[in-house]
Formats: C-alpha cells, sequence, structure tokens
C-alpha cells in the first residue's frame, strides 16, 4: 500500500506547516493588537485599524478571527493563561499559607502593572458588550481555586480564623488587589509595582486579613 499524507514515513508535513503557520498569523494578529490597545485604549481596538497595522485587507484578518469579539476573547485567554501561571509559580516558591497568597498576589500585581492592556481587559470591563467564553475564563476559575487553596493552607496553619476558608475572604483579597492597582494605574501610570504611593502600601493591606478572620479565642 502506498504511504498517505498521514503516514510519517511520507515525510509530508504540509499540514502540520500549514497549521502552525496559521497559529502563527494569530498570534501576530494577538500581538498587533495589544499594541494598539496600548496606544489607543482597550476600547480603541478596532479590525479595520488592527488590519492597517498589519498592512493586510480586513477580510484577510476575518479568516483567522471572525469578529472583534473573538480577538478580545482569544486576548483574555492568553493573558489569563500567563497570569496564572505567573501566580502559581509565585505561591509555589512561598510558604503555603498568607505567605503564599502574599506572594502570589504581589506577583499578580507586577505582572498587571507590567501588562496594563491585557490587564484591563481581564479584570475591568473597558469593552462592555465583551463577555470572555467559558474556555476563555477558564483560567480565572484555577486562578480562584490557588487563592482558596491558600486560605485553607492558612487555616490548617493557624494564621487565620475558620471562616477564612472561603469564597468570601477571596472577593476580600480581590477587592484589595483590585483597589491598589486602580489606584497605580490612574494615579502613577508610569511606576512599576513597589514603586509610588500605592502599591507600597498591598503589605499592610494584608495584614489586615488577620483582623477581618481572627483566631478563636480558646474556650
Amino acid at each position: 500500500m502506498p504511504p498517505t499524507a498521514a503516514d510519517p514515513g511520507t515525510g509530508n508535513r504540509g499540514p502540520d506547516r500549514r497549521t502552525r503557520r496559521r497559529e502563527q498569523t494569530r498570534s501576530e494578529i494577538l500581538d498587533h493588537a495589544l499594541q494598539i490597545m496600548a496606544e489607543d485604549g482597550v476600547a480603541g481596538l478596532t479590525m479595520a485599524g488592527l488590519a492597517r497595522a498589519m498592512n493586510i485587507q480586513p477580510p484577510s484578518l476575518y479568516k483567522y478571527y471572525p469578529s472583534l469579539l473573538a480577538v478580545y476573547d482569544a486576548l483574555f485567554r492568553r493573558g489569563q493563561l500567563e497570569h496564572l501561571e505567573i501566580m502559581r509559580r509565585a505561591m509555589a516558591g512561598a510558604q503555603p499559607g498568607l505567605a503564599a497568597l502574599t506572594a502570589g498576589l504581589e506577583a499578580s500585581g507586577r505582572w498587571a502593572l507590567a501588562n496594563r492592556a491585557v490587564a484591563q481587559l481581564l479584570f475591568w470591563r473597558p469593552v462592555p458588550s465583551f463577555e470572555p467564553s467559558p474556555e476563555a475564563f477558564a483560567p480565572s476559575a484555577e486562578m480562584v481555586a490557588l487563592q482558596r487553596a491558600a486560605f485553607a493552607d492558612a487555616v490548617r496553619a493557624g494564621e487565620l480564623g475558620p471562616e477564612a476558608d472561603s469564597d468570601e475572604a477571596v472577593f476580600l483579597v480581590s477587592t484589595l488587589i483590585t483597589g491598589v492597582l486602580s489606584q497605580a494605574m490612574a494615579n502613577e501610570p508610569e511606576l512599576a509595582w513597589g514603586q509610588g504611593r500605592f502599591t507600597p502600601l498591598f503589605p499592610k493591606l494584608m495584614r489586615l486579613i488577620a483582623a477581618a478572620y481572627p483566631i478563636p479565642a480558646p474556650g
């Protein structure tokens, strides 16, 4: 029987090359989209502007992404995956419990300030008509699970009271980190994490967690 195109013995890698090239082009489109968002704002992205930035005709762009919302969705998913990995690595390198939670949130803050355009897409609502797909949103659920696990570790270690092992505690730290980032981006957009008036306050804010979830008194 003669070898087929799928037979590895033929050396015919045509479909694989086409797939790789398509994915490379899709990634390049997202890179250009991020550049436009950084310059014109997240809501300033348009398919026509994106096509001009890539020096292609708009119909060619639609071969890779059927709509502007599809571009936002791909950016959202890529950003969430990158952010999740940053947080996971930071937490893995710290003592389980509050130390890991703080390390993860600080890494999240540093990443957000270094990637402001995509961070706004992930954590704010700069495009009211955009809702991420379940696939794009899935890494965010993993991020919440990491934080819940850190709170559970803190409770087991006697760092916090039992009520800290809850969704409410995750909502609380989300409010803290988002508040710090909002102030920093609005008032000191040129500064990195740890500089200026706002992000250096984050360790102090994290110490408030123990006050919100105190360890019960003996007896």
